[in-house]
């Protein structure tokens, strides 16, 4: 008698409290995401296979009972799941936007952005935007989605324009405030530290007010070189400018930064000077808010790294930091810039959407569908990059938490031309190795880890040799 396989696999764990209102819409959506996480790269028709399963996965993008929101719930709650045993959580929030302009047909998009071309001629880029608050580990470990808004953006009204008298309800900044209010909704009563990392896009006073008001940790990197310190103990009768109050201060000591290669240059050491300082951030003297109530000014650390010493061509890199968190020694500077560090991963995140799973090549005419589309892809692209950071952060956990029995046991006897298993399952490490070297990774001395691309590529292999040994069994 043949063995039967167990093949409830990530996306019925991942998707398991869903509630759609129809028990066939759930089990269509864990269908659909297992088929597309099978052949990530792959347009709707190719991953699912057939034109039976194309009906019913363009069926469900179609269906207006089916919410992103409530797509993503589930996830969420897992997300909160893989990150109850840590004291600290860094919650990442960025913004990307994806471009549909090619898409005629397409329906109910925004514009994202304007362009003129070498006639002069303007013209204008539609598609969705997307906000992300996106959960990392401070050792670097993916963990989920806490939170996630795809949208398409409003135009402004003829003639008129956004400006600082506007309030921030009617700004599209209102998205970092939001995302926040969610992300510290979903942690409400864990003793946990979730903190908010932004770039300088969320450089702005409500989101320190609004973290003030929640005691709601941020780390913020500054965007503009305000006038800090106008009241309180640190009153002087001549403003002061942030930039060069901190600069101002003694270097506590040196951090490495490791600048990944990009834009062909290499990967390099930057070594940092660190200084670090209390300041006020004052509320801006023209806020429309001034003329009907007293804004707080609010107490902020300070930390700013710079490099003394950058290679030759190369511009010196330079972060200002600010948060609500205690700075009082250049451990807990270096700590902060550690953090900051990590913001990088919700940039590969959106990478793995864009230049990997290719979500912009997809047609569904309209951007309802595309919404739903994005937000299960979403889920699929921090697995995929789940599966390649966590053999380097828990190398040497059990392989079947990431993997179902069927595929280490289908890999296992691929690379070691056996069908004799051990009994003790192979460690995370080992397996993603494996599956990396069927991606074309080689395992040289100096290869380092497998990156996300050949484990991606070697993922889709073994989906393949996973569904012919469940065929050969079954």
């Amino acid at each position: 008698m043949k063995s039967k396989i167990n093949t409830a696999g990530w996306a019925t764990r991942e998707f398991g409290e869903i509630d759609l209102g129809d028990q066939r819409l759930k089990d269509r959506l864990v269908k659909l995401a297992d088929k597309l996480a099978s052949s990530p790269e792959s347009p709707i028709n190719q991953a699912c296979g057939d034109w039976t399963n194309t009906k019913a996965a363009y069926r469900f993008f179609q269906n207006e009972n089916v919410n992103e929101k409530k797509i993503l719930h589930s996830h969420v709650n897992n997300t909160l799941e893989r990150a109850k045993e840590l004291r600290t959580v860094l919650s990442i929030q960025d913004t990307t936007y994806f471009n549909y302009t090619d898409h005629k047909k397409t329906t109910g998009l925004g514009m994202i952005s304007k362009y003129s071309n070498k006639n002069s001629k303007k013209n204008t880029t539609n598609g969705l935007a997307m906000h992300t608050s996106f959960a990392v580990s401070p050792d670097g470990l993916p963990l989920g989605i806490l939170d996630q808004a795809i949208y398409t953006r409003k135009p402004i009204p003829e003639g008129q324009r956004r400006t600082k008298f506007t309030p921030i309800e009617n700004k599209e900044s209102i998205r970092w405030l939001n995302s926040i209010r969610q992300t510290n909704e979903a942690f409400i009563g864990s003793q946990m530290q979730v903190v908010t990392i932004c770039d300088r896009e969320g450089d702005f006073y409500e989101l320190f007010e609004l973290g003030f008001q929640l005691q709601a940790s941020l780390l913020v990197r500054a965007a503009t070189d305000r006038n800090i310190n106008k009241s309180g103990p640190y009153y002087k009768k001549k403003y002061e400018k942030l930039w060069s109050t901190i600069h101002a201060l003694p270097c506590s000591g040196i951090i490495d930064v490791e600048i990944p290669a990009r834009d062909q240059k290499p990967a390099r050491i930057a070594q940092l000077e660190t200084r670090f300082g209390s300041i006020i951030m004052n509320p801006p003297r023209q806020h429309i808010r001034h003329r009907t109530e007293k804004l707080p000014d609010i107490v902020l650390y300070a930390v700013n790294v710079i490099e003394k010493s950058p290679p030759t061509g190369e511009e010196a890199l330079e972060w200002m930091l600010l948060t609500n968190l205690q700075v009082t020694s250049f451990e807990e500077a270096k700590e902060k810039v550690a953090w900051y560090c990590l913001r990088w991963r919700i940039e590969v995140f959106h990478k793995i959407l864009k230049s990997g799973l290719k979500v912009e090549q997809c047609r569904l005419q309209s951007a309802d569908r595309l919404i739903r589309y994005l937000t299960i892809m979403s889920i699929i692209a921090w697995r995929i990059y789940w599966l390649t950071l966590i053999a380097r952060t828990n190398p040497e956990l059990p392989c079947t938490a990431f993997v179902a029995d069927e595929e280490w046991k289908v890999l296992y006897s691929k690379i070691k031309k056996t069908k004799s298993f051990p009994k003790k399952p192979p460690c995370v490490r080992e397996v993603a190795r494996w599956i990396a070297s069927l991606g074309g990774f080689l395992g040289r001395k100096g290869d380092g880890e497998p990156g996300v691309m050949t484990l991606w590529r070697g993922w889709k292999r073994l989906c393949d040799l996973s569904e012919g040994w469940i065929l050969a069994l079954s």
